[in-house]
């Protein structure tokens, strides 16, 4: 059984390729690599470079392996289709040419569902109809990811977008097919939301392809939750904390995954706001390895 350690470009802040704030995307795998890891997401497509031999380069250089990309967009909305597809097809065509193997999706911040983010019982709901279309429109994804591209395709929950809460996972992965879609499992949304990530990585591990290692600060998960703060200003206010020191139990993550044999990567990924004075996305990259590594991952 091997368990590899690996980190992503939102814990250098960097969520959409385009915000003026994101550090350069050379100072990342280099930050990256000094910390202590072998393994990099792609973040957003656009912010590294789409073309493989300046991207194949630079991996090189600082001995790093794609892991994996993220097409967060927004399935929930028929108006912003052509954005979808366009963010698939050039993540697909990314991870391909360089080997990686999980493509992740998902949901992004919907108005209609940030207000409500870590509250099941108070969230906006689809109807048949729409919840219908959306989720033809996120088994399209995957079955081209799985079938056209041969990636490992996994559906990730995220705090206000319409895959947020346990029970809108469950049954989206009840309706696609096992074969297309299967897990990325963020253990720090799945506590946003209100549910116990270890509960359900006991009852879906044959479903979890990929994790993604958050925590969350149950102090500020409380307030920003009780406030319906909005989902990057929660970010900013340290919601995601240094893992270890919040409410996931990740001993316990860590024998559920030794225990069912999982292979491969999993992601540390601590969203954060890039401009804050007080961010040290290197450091917390190192505290995270080194975390980690105490309780016998590394």
């Amino acid at each position: 059984m091997t368990i590899k350690i690996g980190n992503a470009p939102c814990s250098w802040g960097v969520e959409f390729a385009d915000d003026p704030r994101n550090p350069a995307w050379r100072d990342v795998l280099a930050e990256n690599a000094q910390a202590g890891y072998k393994g990099i997401e792609l973040g957003p497509v656009g912010f590294m470079p789409e073309d493989p031999a300046i991207l194949s380069d630079a991996l090189a250089e600082h001995d790093q392996e794609l892991i994996g990309g993220v097409v967060f967009r927004a399935f929930h909305d028929p108006a912003q289709w052509d954005d979808v597809q366009d963010g698939a097809v050039r993540t697909c065509k990314a991870l391909t040419a360089h080997g990686a193997q999980h493509l992740v999706l998902i949901d992004s911040i919907s108005p209609r569902r940030a207000p409500t983010a870590g509250r099941a019982d108070a969230a906006e709901q689809m109807d048949q109809a729409e919840w219908a279309d959306f989720r033809d429109r996120i088994a399209h994804v995957a079955k081209m990811g799985a079938e056209e591209y041969g990636l490992t395709v996994g559906i990730h929950a995220h705090a206000a977008g319409f895959i947020d809460f346990e029970p809108e996972l469950i049954r989206l992965l009840d309706e696609v097919d096992e074969k297309h879609l299967n897990i990325c499992f963020d253990t720090g949304h799945h506590s946003y939301a209100g549910f116990d990530p270890v509960a359900f990585m006991e009852r879906y591990i044959s479903r979890i392809s990929y994790m993604h290692f958050k925590d969350i600060n149950p102090v500020v998960k409380s307030d920003v939750i009780a406030r319906g703060t909005g989902f990057y200003e929660a970010c900013g206010q340290g919601i995601f904390c240094n893992l270890g020191d919040g409410d996931v139990d990740f001993p316990r993550v860590r024998e559920i995954l030794i225990d069912n044999g999982f292979e491969g990567w999993c992601t540390v990924e601590q969203d954060c706001d890039p401009t804050l004075p007080d961010t040290d996305a290197l450091g917390d990259a190192r505290i995270n390895r080194a975390y980690l590594q105490s309780i016998g991952f590394i």
